[in-house]
């Protein structure tokens, strides 16, 4: 394995509502750290985009990194969208202010210290570490109700 590894969820009950996110980052040594949190009012969206914004504050600048995601929100506003917010000053092609700009900005810079990977899974197929990460996020929401 030759790049940290950042499994990420989000959830929300209710949309919007409280919400949770969990992110399993395996290390090149291939230990494990577990990270989670929430807010008391929230969108699934946001939880999804917490996920990974704090899995990649944890791991050091200039780290190689694949980030393993259920959120196509995330993975196509990441790799696809987001060149064409900011060349639009954060305008959608509908010229509508991007929704949670404000963390858009956060993860572009994260993303931008880093070499990053980004890998769509389908989620809630039993696929291990997305199910962990779901369960994280469950359980934070569940300090909100």
């Amino acid at each position: 394995m030759s790049e940290i590894q950042i499994y990420t969820d989000g959830a929300c009950s209710g949309n919007p509502g409280p919400g949770g996110w969990g992110t399993i980052i395996v290390s090149l040594e291939k230990s494990e750290k577990i990270l989670s949190g929430g807010e008391v009012h929230s969108t699934n969206n946001r939880m999804e985009l917490m996920a990974v914004i704090e899995g990649l504050r944890a791991i050091p600048e200039e780290s190689k990194a694949l980030v393993v995601t259920d959120s196509q929100y995330v993975k196509n506003g990441i790799t696809q969208w987001i060149k064409n917010w900011v060349r639009n000053g954060w305008m959608t092609a509908s010229k509508k202010p991007v929704k949670n700009q404000e963390l858009w900005q956060v993860l572009l810079d994260l993303s931008n210290k880093r070499t990053v990977r980004w890998q769509w899974v389908k989620g809630h197929s039993g696929h291990p570490m997305n199910e962990r990460c779901d369960e994280l996020a469950r359980r934070e929401i569940e300090k909100y109700r």
